[in-house]
């Protein structure tokens, strides 16, 4: 599969602009982004860019601010040593360390997580991953039953697992963030990770003690009731992927509907991570 990159410049020192900017793309089938000076880069699947969509996305902000972007189509074979030259190790306080084969070990963090580089999202260095990992550290994982929506490279789900979950179900659209889920499970030697690809009609129908769904508010707001009807009661559901506001009042209302209770969230650059309860 090949990438679009787009590269965003801009002249203003404002970091809500550049989040307008990350979540409109959102919400058009961009799924990556990586900060840079002066700005930041933005991905999509080739076959899922639409350049005349993508103007009519960007038309209203061009008109609020000032900015520019650059677009460059990325070959498959060459998107790892896109991944490679940029990342780099990340930790979660002083309990959590992400790397990548690459990198040396930390043996003094209690958890280490290997996440291979590739296209697929999620190496903990977005904000909304990054509030993810820490909302789990929070809370208690030891015997329950997991379900990650949205897996990406999977490292929630190895999170979880690591943290003493029994049984967790891994789903993702992208075919490559269902492989990559699997290739990393094995790098961290869990075997207690399913994974499959699809999207919500593809869920078990089983009842989960935890949700984790780190995707986008459309998304999430699409498939809140698929939550609802597989979250035991009592049962955790913990939401990213969108921005404190006016996201969050919107995902809480929606939330409110399927008896999903807003409990507590983080928050980064605007960027939150939620916690509700059935």
């Amino acid at each position: 599969m090949n990438y679009y990159e787009l590269l965003f410049t801009t002249i203003t020192t404002e970091d809500y602009q550049q989040d307008l900017l990350i979540n409109a793309l959102g919400d058009i089938g961009f799924d990556t982004f990586e900060e840079v000076d002066f700005g930041f880069k933005a991905y999509i699947p080739a076959d899922d860019f639409d350049e005349i969509l993508l103007h009519e996305v960007l038309h209203p902000y061009q008109e609020m601010f000032t900015f520019s972007y650059e677009i460059t189509l990325i070959p498959q074979k060459n998107w790892n040593e896109v991944w490679e030259s940029n990342f780099e190790p990340i930790s979660i306080g002083d309990q959590v360390f992400v790397r990548a084969t690459f990198h040396e070990p930390r043996p003094e963090f209690k958890y280490e997580i290997v996440i291979d580089p590739k296209m697929a999202f999620g190496t903990g260095h977005h904000q909304t991953t990054a509030m993810m990992l820490q909302l789990m550290l929070e809370n208690e994982y030891a015997g329950k039953k997991v379900l990650d929506m949205g897996c990406g490279t999977g490292i929630l789900a190895i999170m979880a697992a690591k943290l003493g979950a029994n049984s967790i179900i891994a789903i993702d659209y992208d075919a490559v963030c269902y492989e990559s889920t699997i290739e990393n499970s094995l790098l961290n030697g869990i075997d207690n990770i399913d994974a499959i690809c699809g999207s919500k009609e593809v869920i078990p129908n089983e009842q989960y003690d935890i949700i984790l769904a780190n995707i986008n508010r459309n998304i999430l707001i699409d498939q809140m009731l698929s939550y609802s009807k597989v979250l035991k009661p009592d049962g955790e559901l913990y939401l990213s992927g969108f921005y404190e506001t006016p996201d969050l009042d919107i995902i809480t209302d929606e939330a409110r509907k399927y008896g999903l209770k807003y409990i507590t969230h983080k928050n980064d650059k605007d960027w939150v991570a939620a916690k509700f309860i059935k």
